[in-house]
Order: C-alpha cells, then structure tokens, then sequence
C-alpha cells in the first residue's frame, strides 16, 4: 500500500507542476517551444505514472497481469477500480503519449493542446479518486 500512496503523490505532484506550464490557449502553446515541450513532457510523466499505479494495484490485489499497458487500465475497470468509461479515456491517453513520446506520423498540436489542458488533467484527477475511494474500502 505504501508504493501505491507513493505513487498517487508523484501523479499529484505532477499535475500541479502541469498547472505551472499550462498556456492560456492554443496560440501560446503553438508559439511558446518551451511552454509546448513542457506540457508534453508532463502528460508523458503522467500517463507513464497513471499506468505505473495500475501495474502497483494490479500486483497488491493479485490480479491476472494484462498483457499490455493499456490492458492495466481495463484491469481495474473489469475489478470495477475505474469505470469502463474512464478505462478508454486513460488507454486513449496512452495512445496519445505514444504518439507524442515516439512522434509516430503527423502529431496534430490542437488535439494534443486540447488532451494536456483539459482532459488529461480531469481524467487523471478521476482515476485518483477512484482508486482512493477503492483502497478506503
């Protein structure tokens, strides 16, 4: 449980420093290099941190291990940890960071923009939540 707590500390801790570099709107992203690289910086960390505490809880509960990282998050949602719902939002972020982290094909900036300052940051939060809310029980 102790690196589970840790773990939620470390996504928490970096999406307050996200907050830090979050730009106002599209056009600062687009035009500020250090601003932009940042953000993706931080939705890797976080993505990278958000499957890591899938694999701490998988492993404490004694679940079947997924075969992929994106599999962790369905994981929680089949043990009901996460919802469906939020389960897809998280595999499609980790998608996203693939896309950003290993630059495959055309990254589109808008939809990165719009995945850092606004759903990344809710999800996140949401997953948070749900696992707390599983490990009080």
């Amino acid at each position: 449980m102790g690196r589970i707590k840790e773990k939620i500390a470390e996504i928490e801790g970096y999406l307050d420093e996200l907050e830090e570099f979050m730009p106002d709107d599209i056009d600062e992203y687009l035009h500020d290099a250090k601003t932009k690289a940042a953000c993706e910086r931080y939705f890797e960390k976080i993505t990278e941190a958000m499957v890591d505490l899938a694999f701490l809880i998988i492993t404490d509960k004694g679940l079947k291990q997924p075969e992929d990282d994106k599999g962790a998050f369905g994981a929680l949602a089949k043990e009901k940890i996460i919802s469906k719902e939020l389960a897809e939002r998280l595999k499609n972020a980790k998608g996203m960071r693939n896309i950003i982290a290993h630059q495959y094909g055309i990254v589109d900036n808008e939809i990165v923009f719009h995945s850092i300052t606004g759903e990344l940051v809710e999800d996140a939060e949401d997953y948070l939540k749900s696992v707390s809310k599983a490990y009080r029980k």
